[in-house]
């Protein structure tokens, strides 16, 4: 396939790089500085809030992954984050690409049946709003009918770690181990993700991935 991956240089996006560069897909990897995150893909400087530089760079690709976070350099993270978002999807859909793979968050993930991870008491502060933002952008998404998306949330931890390619996939409902714990290692959620690339499984729809 052909992705065009947005974000592409941060821990999730280098990690999606480097899993779809190992499977033979081609990469064109899109930052704001334009690194490579990745030897052997193709980078770029670009900006994901410009809805006509996604649609131009996005032209004839198999889909297009997003790994975006919100800006941290804001004080409104959701308000900037979402119109990203939006334009993702505006430039996406201008450039006829069907399919928008999107790394999403897990703060809105359900721990009981209404009851969401970052409305918990004890849900750290300092990731609150980042986490509202992903939250936002989500119940964005799940407005959109015309294209091919998937929402991708993590576990409630996930780091830097080892690719065993063992794992689990759900939905809305947070995934946690024997003793409680939702963790997931960078590596392995670069594996579901690009699982879910190659064979989707949750059209417009959200899935988790934990141990």
């Amino acid at each position: 396939m052909k992705l065009v991956l947005f974000g592409a240089t941060g821990m999730v996006g280098s990690r999606i790089a480097t899993e779809a560069l190992e499977r033979g897909h081609r990469v064109l990897a899109v930052s704001r500085s334009g690194r490579s995150p990745v030897p052997g893909v193709t980078a770029t400087a670009a900006d994901a809030a410009d809805a006509a530089k996604v649609t131009e760079l996005t032209a004839g690709a198999d889909a297009v992954v997003s790994a975006c976070v919100p800006p941290r350099d804001s004080t409104d993270l959701t308000g900037p984050f979402l119109a990203l978002n939006h334009a993702l999807v505006d430039g996406t859909r201008a450039a006829g690409v069907a399919r928008l793979v999107v790394v999403g968050g897990a703060g809105s993930l359900e721990v009981a049946p209404g009851q969401e991870l970052c409305d918990q008491p004890g849900f750290p502060e300092t990731v609150l709003a980042e986490a509202l933002a992903h939250r936002d952008a989500l119940t964005y998404y799940r407005t959109v009918d015309d294209l091919d998306w998937t929402y991708v949330s993590p576990a409630a931890e996930i780091a830097p770690g080892r690719r065993t390619g063992r794992f689990r996939t759900g939905g809305d409902r947070m995934l946690t181990d024997d003793q409680g714990n939702s963790r997931i290692s960078a590596e392995d959620y670069a594996v579901a993700f690009v699982d879910e690339l190659e064979t989707p499984t949750h059209p417009r729809a959200r899935m988790s991935v934990a141990y």
